[in-house]
């Protein structure tokens, strides 16, 4: 039952069923009671619950099936500042997981004039595209699609990567910082199937554009991250004026 204080009921309600989850009375992946059941529980309207959820929901605390009901969802496993650059190997090896790769394919193609714009090269001739997907313990967790200037790569073998950020000092091209854009995806008819998720599961997408030590873009990346596994975060910091 909720204990009345001064703040809104759907405030208390959100505290207590985050409560519930902390003390392992609702364990992640599984289903809440029904909101009849719930709301007879707290001893509070359907109504008021139905906006604790909704806020929950919003804050990732929990999913919400349409006609299946709401489960509690999974936390992360991999938590990192979006302003710290760690290859995915990295990531998943911090969250002491052991990063694997399932290599999906890889070709040459002519560079288009995104390519040519992209990396700064008007005579760029042709690029190296790279698919991937990393593992951590065996479970696919991000989809990774790469594009290489093929004069960088000169005659190495791409086919036995697993941390590109590695494999790209090793031939003498350390990776410095990147610029990245982070979009937010839902279902992919393509991908989401890849990395094993239900059609609820969103991905998070980190377009990155890296440069080495002096300046020269030599790697773009296009991430796609579960959304229940990874969480990034910033540190802001107040200008001013």
């Amino acid at each position: 039952m909720i204990k009345a204080d001064s703040r809104p009921l759907y405030l208390q309600v959100i505290d207590k069923i985050k409560d519930d989850i902390d003390q392992q009375v609702f364990k992640e992946g599984e289903k809440l009671p029904s909101e009849f059941e719930l709301s007879k529980q707290l001893g509070i309207s359907r109504a008021t619950l139905r906006e604790a959820l909704r806020i929950l929901e919003d804050e990732g605390v929990v999913l919400r099936r349409h006609g299946v009901g709401t489960f509690v969802h999974s936390k992360p496993l991999f938590s990192s500042g979006i302003e710290e650059l760690y290859s995915v190997t990295d990531m998943i090896a911090n969250a002491k997981k052991e990063p694997g790769t399932i290599f999906l394919s890889s070709y040459v193609e002519e560079a288009t004039e995104d390519d040519r714009a992209s990396f700064n090269e008007d005579q760029m001739e042709n690029c190296v595209v790279i698919e991937r997907v990393r593992t951590a313990d065996d479970e696919p967790v991000v989809y990774c699609l790469d594009r290489i200037p093929e004069e960088i790569l000169g005659k190495h073998s791409i086919h036995e990567i697993s941390s590109i950020f590695t494999f790209l000092e090793s031939i003498g091209h350390s990776i410095s910082y990147a610029v990245t854009t982070i979009a937010p995806v839902g279902y992919h008819e393509t991908i989401s199937p890849i990395l094993n998720c239900e059609p609820e599961t969103s991905l998070l997408l980190l377009k990155q554009m890296h440069y080495d030590e002096s300046d020269q873009p030599i790697l773009f990346s296009l991430n796609y991250f579960r959304a229940d596994k990874f969480k990034f975060k910033v540190v802001r910091k107040r200008i001013k004026a």
